[in-house]
């Protein structure tokens, strides 16, 4: 197996999923886009499919990561699927704006590509297949700021973007996102199949998840009763890390929910800032469905959605409602679990979710800022402080803040807590950098005049969201009064 970094010249790729019958997909090439140039790319991705990273200045990589030229071994497809979207079954849907061009393995590790935004397909329903560059950067910056978080998800490769025009709710010019994941499989895709009576290939798909990315559920005495007891487990740790960081989806549809665990199509999300546990991030969901507080059971109810989609090819209901059940049990232990990190303690004992709750209640009494609360509760010592000031400043509720501030360094002491350990834990574990709106929008409003060094420069900093980076102090700062009016929806 070759493991020096490979020339776009020598890179191949190869398409698992077009061996499934003709029936999931449809063939079909990507719609060429006019004068493609490079936005920003990400050096890590591309190690990870291990391309050389001169390539990523070339001509070449332009032409192929735009959908212009065709690379080597690719059959790009337009996958179909069905699912919920806002708790209502909503048919047929598919990849309407994004082609799979194939996969390629290396360092024991397969990954397929997929171009976002590269026109019409059949699954288009009356859009143009084409994705802005407003929210092509989005995507692009949040999946690598996920990625340096350390939780699940998808990646991007590089955002090219062109002068050539699309319509939403003004005209937009247009770009195209390389997206990267092991499998771009979604709950969506079993729901197709369920509802449409073809429990053949409903069978055929779970066999290749199985064989692709649970290998190792072969072996199981029921491997589709495994598979969605993997699942269920896998999201149900997802959610966890979503609600430790603060970070929001916006649209957890079913088919937007990824078969293998991770974060999957950015679109209105957002990261929390002055805290609101009922906070909806995409404005088009009027009910708040999906706002933060709302993201666990949403899990759970997709996982039910799942397990109704699977239940033909395992067999019983008992068998299901087993694979299910332990979704809240995960949940609780990896929410705890990352709770305990957030506030550096290492043991777990009575009182500690009474104590969490409590500095919780105070975030949103108070509003205060959810990312730079935990990051400065992380400086604190075991003895009040000076340090105690910039927590404070938070928090209009002093006074509230400073009586579970005495609980909470009561707590420390029964541990016998070291202040410089704790706090090395802490800050490894509560971000400084986080991908804000407001962050998004100044890099977004200069690269539509074509100055890209915002977007790259904010990539580097989410790069090392937990590093103190004092050189970029700014951009850890409480978002600007203009930041408020910010508002992102579905449409992109």
């Amino acid at each position: 197996m070759t493991t020096s970094p490979l020339s776009l010249q020598e890179f191949m790729l190869e398409n698992q999923f077009a061996e499934l019958p003709a029936h999931f997909y449809t063939h079909l090439a990507a719609s060429p886009i006019d004068k493609p140039y490079l936005v920003a790319a990400s050096t890590e991705v591309a190690a990870q499919l291990n391309l050389d990273q001169a390539s990523l200045n070339s001509p070449e990589f332009l032409n192929y990561f735009s959908g212009n030229q065709l690379i080597p071994g690719s059959k790009p497809l337009a996958a179909v699927y069905s699912g919920h979207q806002f708790g209502v079954w909503a048919g047929q849907l598919g990849d309407g704006r994004a082609l799979l061009l194939g996969g390629t393995s290396h360092a024991e590790q397969h990954l397929e590509i997929q171009l976002k935004g590269a026109g019409m397909t059949p699954y288009s329903r009356m859009g143009d297949g084409r994705a802005v560059l407003r929210s092509s950067i989005r995507e692009f910056l949040c999946s690598e700021a996920m990625a340096a978080l350390n939780i699940p998800t998808s990646r991007a490769l590089c955002v090219i973007g062109s002068d050539q025009m699309v319509f939403r709710e003004t005209p937009e010019t247009s770009a195209v996102v390389a997206r990267v994941a092991p499998s771009f499989v979604r709950f969506g895709s079993f729901e197709h199949w369920y509802y449409n009576d073809r429990m053949d290939d409903l069978r055929l798909l779970a066999d290749y998840v199985i064989a692709l990315s649970y290998p190792e559920l072969q072996t199981e005495n029921n491997p589709y009763q495994a598979l969605l007891a993997t699942v269920t487990t896998r999201t149900a740790t997802l959610m966890a890390q979503w609600q430790a960081v603060g970070f929001m989806h916006g649209v957890m549809n079913t088919d937007n929910m990824s078969i293998i665990g991770q974060t999957l199509d950015y679109g209105p999300f957002g990261f929390m800032e002055a805290y609101d546990e009922k906070h909806i991030c995409n404005h088009t969901d009027q009910q708040g469905r999906y706002s933060y507080r709302m993201q666990p059971a949403i899990g759970n109810w997709n996982c039910q959605a799942l397990a109704q989609a699977l239940s033909p090819v395992i067999g019983s209901v008992d068998d299901t409602n087993a694979a299910l059940s332990h979704y809240p049990a995960v949940y609780r232990k990896k929410w705890t679990e990352l709770m305990h990190q957030k506030f550096g303690l290492k043991t777990d004992q009575e009182g500690d979710l009474d104590l969490f709750a409590g500095f919780f209640t105070l975030l949103q009494s108070n509003h205060a800022d959810f990312t730079l609360s935990f990051r400065h509760l992380s400086k604190l010592s075991n003895q009040k402080s000076t340090k105690d000031e910039l927590l404070r400043d938070l928090f209009l509720d002093r006074d509230g803040l400073d009586l579970w501030l005495l609980d909470y360094r009561a707590r420390l002491g029964m541990e016998q807590s070291d202040d410089k350990t704790r706090q090395a834990s802490m800050l490894s574990v509560n971000p400084k950098f986080v991908l804000r709106n407001y962050l998004a929008q100044v890099a977004i409003e200069k690269a539509q005049k074509k100055d890209f060094s915002e977007t790259r420069k904010l990539l580097s900093i989410l790069k090392n969201p937990y590093d103190e980076q004092e050189e970029h102090e700014d951009y850890a700062e409480l978002p600007p009064d203009w930041a408020r009016h910010l508002e992102v929806s579905c449409s992109s």
